[in-house]
């Protein structure tokens, strides 16, 4: 059985830098629909205490998802070197698709079909998929496509992770200044070296009590246009949700690649918030009976890129594979995770080696 190796990666940060002084004029509401009764300012500094996120990036007002899903596919494919007619599958993560604002989805044409013709590949049998996964997108295609390449039906697949969440978010909600643009991208390829690549997997989706744990619903502000349906979360139940859920889910993992805590250099962790990310990480670390946080384990971008969904593992994987994170490189024959959890609700792990 071939194996699914990465041969090239890619990732577009949006140069529009958003600071905390951009929400200062803001005013929030809470989940009752009652403004809260405190200066912009201080929400802004305690949404800054307890998540990090200092920055976040923006697209452009004539951008769109899949042009930025396109900058990073061609780097990606430009670093694989590879002519983009070889890809026999596109598939694209992302949960909105092409949006000018909140008013509704845009799927038709796919995405990955989008970034197709903006590559201009002419191939009739490059399959284009959209992957519409939550947050754990990315890691999904990624897992659809190593099933791809294991069974035989490919041998060269792009894998897309991109969204413009700044223009899904409710302007009367703090959880706003969580979300963020991006885009990230790898090209992955059959091989015929054993136990390498994506040598492990696990999707675990809960979608009982779960399921309304992120959702799409109206403006907080009930005086508001009530037309629109903008990100929504319920930021306590995802938090202990991911607490008792992922930690575990990211050790079974591990366990079923035959490996253990020693062996994993880095765990490429969905940027949700710092909170929830340090805990998630502190809580695996127990599980192999460590109580010292070695940070060095777990990259965070989320500080200065927010939340950008799909994109945050693959914009960290590229970041990191061209030395553009201090501190942080990847070990050749060495292994990493990627992790993620968000809307469904929905959890996936790989373990990954490098040839």
């Amino acid at each position: 059985m071939p194996s699914t190796v990465i041969i090239g990666s890619g990732s577009y940060l949006p140069p529009r830098v958003i600071g905390r002084d951009y929400f200062l004029s803001s005013e929030f509401f809470t989940e009752e629909g009652v403004k809260i009764d405190k200066p912009t300012a201080e929400i802004i500094d305690k949404f800054v205490e307890i998540t990090e996120i200092e920055d976040r990036r923006y697209v452009e007002d004539h951008q769109m998802n899949s042009d930025i899903g396109y900058e990073a596919a061609k780097k990606a494919l430009e670093d694989a070197a590879i002519n983009p007619e070889e890809l026999d599958y596109i598939i694209y993560a992302s949960n909105f698709g092409d949006v000018k604002d909140a008013s509704g989805t845009n799927f038709m044409p796919n995405m990955a079909a989008r970034v197709k013709n903006k590559l201009q590949i002419k191939n009739r049998k490059c399959i284009t998929y959209d992957m519409i996964f939550g947050c754990p997108g990315w890691v999904e295609a990624m897992i659809l496509a190593n099933h791809l390449i294991n069974a035989g039906s490919a041998k060269m697949i792009l894998v897309v992770g991109s969204e413009t969440l700044s223009r899904v978010t409710d302007p009367y909600d703090r959880n706003r200044m969580i979300f963020a643009d991006g885009a990230g991208a790898v090209v992955v390829k059959a091989s015929d070296e054993p136990n390498v690549g994506i040598i492990s997997h696990n999707t675990i989706c809960d979608n009982a009590a779960e399921l309304n744990y992120l959702e799409n619903a109206v403006s907080l502000n009930e005086e508001a246009d009530q037309s629109c349906l903008y990100i929504r979360m319920q930021g306590r139940k995802i938090y202990e949700y991911a607490l008792k859920n992922v930690p575990n889910a990211i050790k079974e993992t591990i366990d079923a690649a035959g490996l253990g805590i020693d062996d994993i250099d880095k765990i490429l962790l969905h940027q949700a918030n710092a909170k929830m990310d340090h805990a998630i990480i502190d809580r695996l670390l127990r599980l192999y009976d460590r109580k010292e946080y070695d940070e060095s384990i777990a990259p965070m971008t989320i500080q200065y890129l927010g939340n950008s969904s799909v994109a945050t593992v693959p914009t960290m994987y590229d970041l990191i594979i061209r030395n553009k994170m201090e501190g942080h490189t990847f070990q050749e024959k060495g292994n990493i995770v990627f992790a993620s959890v968000g809307a469904g609700m929905n959890i996936n792990c790989i373990v990954y080696r490098f040839p």
